[in-house]
């Protein structure tokens, strides 16, 4: 699973804005994210040994393994509905990945965040529906522009656009883990979902890497990006979520972009240009306006509202 997105599935979890220890637990969060897109890094350092497919189905599958040796999920005594729930989120996981893993086997790793930050990043101005959104929304898209101009020499528009539709499938991510998370327990329904993305893959993944997918070095370095990209985020950020409130947790996840920089440079030697860095500060703050601005109340909300005392 790519970044952020997570605190929908997480913050269903223990969580509260009460108490001490924020600072460790904002230090957990970023430790996930720089766990996770150090897990990106890993991968592509997989590529030339099973191809970007091959390493996308490794990544689910152990994930899946993973998650579901851990939640032990129930398969019996599930309505319809709740199986088109998440065969949804499974469709959504397994495309979103794919789309993801193929923009990083084209284009630098901090770009391919920025850019599927924007579908989030649209989903949220979307439904704030309050001219401060457009800001935001400005701001974002000029830092779009900004990464481009200064790259489109260098960059590839098929892996543009690959990250580009990857943020898309964020966003139906998000849709069906909303439905699937009000029907199934803890994270059960998200465990059932990763194992149905990881059967989706694998067909894609054999074709890709064919007898890479049995060499004990390509298994190890799989497991090893299913554990950085999932095992030690999931487990940071549950933690984390026990000490911060929501919005705080969705706020720090803007951060994403760095974090995938900053991974791509250790890892991968890839520079940035200063126009591009522009650019990521742009949608960072752009994606950190549109946390913080809240949804417009409608006329009935508003109604209901008086003389209540409103909390952020």
């Amino acid at each position: 699973m790519t970044s952020a997105d997570r605190a929908a599935v997480l913050s269903r979890g223990p969580s509260s804005g009460l108490g001490g220890g924020r600072l460790g637990a904002v230090g957990m969060v970023v430790g996930s994210a720089l766990s996770l897109q150090l897990g990106s890094a890993v991968a592509v350092t997989l590529f030339p040994r099973a191809g970007s497919l091959g390493v996308v189905a490794l990544r689910l599958l152990f994930s899946a393994l993973l998650l579901l040796v851990v939640c032990r999920p129930r398969l019996r005594g599930h309505s319809r509905a709740d199986w088109t729930a998440v065969a949804g989120l499974g469709v959504a996981l397994g495309a979103m990945n794919t789309l993801f893993y193929q923009a990083i086997d084209r284009i630098p790793l901090g770009a391919a965040v920025t850019l599927e930050l924007l579908g989030p990043l649209v989903l949220s101005v979307a439904g704030s529906r309050r001219l401060l959104s457009l800001l935001w929304a400005v701001l974002a898209f000029a830092g779009v522009y900004l990464l481009g101009s200064s790259g489109f020499g260098r960059v590839d528009f098929a892996g543009v656009a690959y990250a580009l539709a990857a943020g898309a499938m964020w966003i139906a991510y998000i849709v069906f883990n909303s439905r699937t998370g009000a029907r199934f327990p803890k994270a059960d329904g998200l465990a059932l979902a990763m194992g149905v993305a990881a059967v989706l893959s694998a067909p894609l993944g054999v074709a890709d890497a064919r007898g890479a997918l049995l060499d004990p070095v390509t298994l190890g370095l799989g497991a090893a990006v299913a554990v950085l990209s999932s095992g030690v985020p999931y487990t940071l950020e549950l933690f984390a979520l026990r000490r911060l409130p929501a919005a705080t947790f969705a706020l720090l996840m803007s951060l994403m972009p760095v974090a995938a920089a900053t991974a791509g440079f250790v890892v991968l030697g890839q520079r940035l240009e200063p126009l591009e860095v522009v650019a990521i500060v742009l949608v960072i703050a752009a994606s950190m306006g549109a946390v913080r601005t809240p949804p417009a109340r409608t006329a009935g909300e508003a109604g209901r509202g008086e003389g209540s005392t409103r909390t952020p």
